[in-house]
């Protein structure tokens, strides 16, 4: 007997390809699944072949064969050239209408180049955010799909099907034509990276400020965990401190090297921000500090050469420095997603993508990797005003941010004054400052580009384009 015609196939099953083929296969669906190295998909079917319904395949012809019409095939090898590579070995075996999904980390540009190329060839191509790691692939995810209506007609059942759902609902919807779900995931990475450093941030505060060990750290994280700042960092955070190293008998963060790696996305981000011209202040601090901890010869150098003029933290209450770090850390937290939420409003704006800001903040809740309990928060704030220019500027976030402005000033300042660097700290608060400013110093910036290069400037008083004759008579004249 010939094998069921599958409703869905996976290529490349490494863990998140595997893990996500399993997740469909036990929510009903008939899955077609191949690798290129026969030996994955071997094992995919002889660990987990009870979960369900999977049709193996050894070649790609064989696999796109096994798929009904219109096939929809999900791509999950490494992003870059070998997406490339097995989308031109399966677009020849593919007819119209069918429907190609790059589940992986593309860089959106990537995307939106694919997507036109297989339009013309009457193919969907949807390029698709995942976020929630191995758990996620396996037990629910956020997705964010993006690519034509027509495609997420025909596939957004069953990946809402299988997302994690907050509140049943699905941490699923679709974004945007083209390269928009690319785009909201390489944000949420950059968001998620801004997140990790202000709670490494927090964690080195509670270390210096305290004197207190990593274990001890841990039970003030399990506590925030049950605030405002619940989230799934914040959660994991406590377990990594916990964690004994079994061969030292020392916490296991005090034996892990302090040179934090990186796969592309926060990069991304921050050079997305830049083309924009949005102030993503949080997010490319915590990419630079990355940069920073792994700047092996200039740390060296610096070492024992750099003064620092610092003096000792001077806690005299525990319970109060403690509450500083965590209203300062939940600001500078609402400072990042409001940075992030900005980005994709402008990149919507830019490439007509129409995203949902709103949409995006309810399938963040679950599933993924920045889930918290304070995206419920964002989700209203949208709901209320749709076009809101400043997620700051909501009257929830005015009120929870604003209660906390003191503790903020009060944490970055001791941490100054003890030589302990808080570069997501600082730069959230120095945002914070400059976007609440009546008047900011670029008028002056503006002046001296004026003076060196003509490059005019506008005036408070009345309308129009000015320069001022800097080498001459310095005589203004409209320009």
């Amino acid at each position: 007997m010939s094998a069921p015609a599958a409703q869905i196939g996976v290529t490349g099953l490494a863990v998140m390809g595997r893990n996500l083929a399993r997740n469909l296969a036990r929510h009903g669906y008939t899955v077609a699944v191949h690798n290129r190295s026969q030996a994955k998909t071997d094992s995919l079917i002889a660990d987990h072949g009870d979960e369900g319904t999977f049709v193996p395949s050894v070649t790609t012809e064989e696999f796109v064969a096994s798929l009904e019409r219109p096939r929809k095939v999900i791509i999950m090898v490494k992003a870059g050239g070998p997406t490339d590579a097995v989308i031109d070995e399966l677009v020849p075996l593919l007819d119209e209408g069918d429907i190609v999904i790059d589940a992986g980390n593309a860089h959106f540009p990537d995307t939106r180049r694919r997507e036109a190329a297989l339009k013309a060839k009457g193919l969907h191509f949807v390029g698709t955010g995942v976020s929630g790691g191995e758990e996620g692939a396996l037990n629910g995810p956020s997705i964010m799909p993006g690519g034509s209506r027509e495609s997420y007609a025909v596939l957004g059942p069953i990946l809402e099907d299988i997302s994690a759902k907050v509140d049943g609902t699905p941490c699923c919807t679709y974004v945007g034509p083209d390269g928009a779900g690319h785009f909201v995931k390489m944000v949420h990475n950059g968001i998620e990276y801004a997140d990790m450093q202000l709670i490494a941030e927090a964690y080195d505060l509670l270390k210096q400020g305290l004197g207190a060990s990593a274990a001890e750290i841990a039970d003030i994280f399990r506590t925030w965990n049950e605030g405002d700042l619940e989230s799934f960092l914040i959660e994991i955070t406590a377990e990594v401190l916990s964690q004994v190293d079994a061969e030292t008998g020392s916490a296991f963060v005090d034996v892990v090297l302090d040179q934090a790696e990186q796969k592309g996305t926060g990069r991304w981000t921050v050079q997305n921000g830049l083309d924009l011209g949005v102030p993503i202040t949080g997010i490319a601090e915590a990419t630079f500090a990355r940069a920073l901890s792994g700047s092996v010869p200039q740390r060296t150098a610096a070492r024992g050469a750099l003064p620092a003029h610092a003096g000792a933290f001077e806690v005299t209450d525990r319970d109060a420095f403690i509450e500083d770090v965590r209203l300062a850390l939940y600001a500078s937290k609402v400072v990042a997603y409001s940075q992030g939420f900005d980005q994709i409003a402008a990149a919507s704006a830019e490439n007509g993508w129409d995203i949902d800001r709103g949409a995006m903040a309810r399938i963040w809740r679950g599933g993924c990797i920045i889930r918290a309990r304070f995206l419920n928060r964002i989700t209203e704030a949208y709901e209320r005003d749709a076009d809101l220019p400043l997620l700051l500027a909501d009257e929830y976030f005015t009120g929870a941010v604003g209660n906390g402005v003191p503790a903020w000033r009060r944490v970055v300042a001791q941490a100054a004054l003890a030589g302990v660097p808080t570069p997501a700290f600082s730069s959230s608060l120095s945002y914070y400052d400059g976007v609440r400013a009546e008047r900011l110093p670029a008028a002056l910036i503006q002046a001296q580009r004026d003076f060196f290069g003509a490059h005019t400037y506008k005036r408070v008083d009345k309308d129009g384009t000015f320069h001022t004759e800097w080498s001459g008579d310095r005589a203004e004249h409209e320009a």
